[in-house]
């Protein structure tokens, strides 16, 4: 099961939590889950160098909040934050027709190990193969700053035309331990594509970080222990 579905699925509701928090029923529902697919496609399609790990939306009856978790706050945040309000209103007139500018509240946060966010660095690694640097020399590059970073494991797999080969392969490079049937396993995971002249190149990025336990085993400052293994 465990190689079947995403990881981050599989542990939702023990480890991990949905990154919109909000309530639908019928039509309401269907346009809600549009509007966040388009606001997180819209994000990552744009600001692909900002190294964005994720977008967690929290909506009210008359308010909505997007937290935006970054490698790169500067590159979002601009001058005197002048890159939040284009930003607000960008998403306002593509998505968010329903909310008065107001009503948009967009909070940017750093990432604290960005070499440890699957997302990050699989934008990385997307860049790189686009701009044709060698597809081995990307994932050992990849490989080595999460390795730095303190992961227990990682697992990096790309397939495709691999360097404008006639036929597509996959081939994948793994180091330490990576149990995807261990529920309480924090694996972060993440897919995407890059866009070469010879076709698309699919690539894949598992992270361990270490196991997280009950929430009752949480510290002073409320944040759940990891136990590294």
């Amino acid at each position: 099961m465990g190689k079947k579905i995403n990881p981050k699925i599989l542990r939702i509701g023990t480890i991990r939590t949905w990154p919109s928090v909000w309530f639908g029923v019928g039509d309401d529902y269907i346009s809600k889950v549009k509007q966040d697919i388009g606001v997180r496609r819209y994000l990552f399609k744009n600001f692909k160098e900002a190294g964005i790990d994720k977008t967690e939306i929290e909506r009210g009856t008359k308010k909505i909040v997007i937290n935006i978790f970054t490698g790169k706050p500067g590159m979002l945040i601009g001058r005197g934050g002048a890159g939040i309000e284009d930003l607000k209103n960008k998403i306002h007139r593509k998505f968010l027709k329903n909310f008065r500018p107001g009503e948009i509240e967009i909070n940017i946060k750093e990432v604290s190990r960005p070499n440890l966010s699957a997302q990050i660095v699989l934008q990385s690694m997307i860049i790189d193969i686009e701009k044709r640097v060698p597809f081995r020399k990307v994932m050992k590059q990849a490989i080595g700053r999460i390795e730095k970073a303190g992961a227990e494991g990682v697992k990096v797999q790309v397939g495709g035309r691999l360097n404008g080969a006639e036929i597509a392969r996959t081939e994948k490079l793994v180091k330490g331990r990576l149990p995807l049937n261990t529920i309480r396993a924090d694996i972060d995971y993440s897919r995407g594509w890059a866009s070469t002249t010879y076709g698309s190149v699919g690539i894949k990025v598992w992270i361990y970080k270490g196991e997280v336990f009950s929430d009752k085993n949480k510290n002073n400052t409320g944040e759940v222990i990891k136990k590294n293994v």
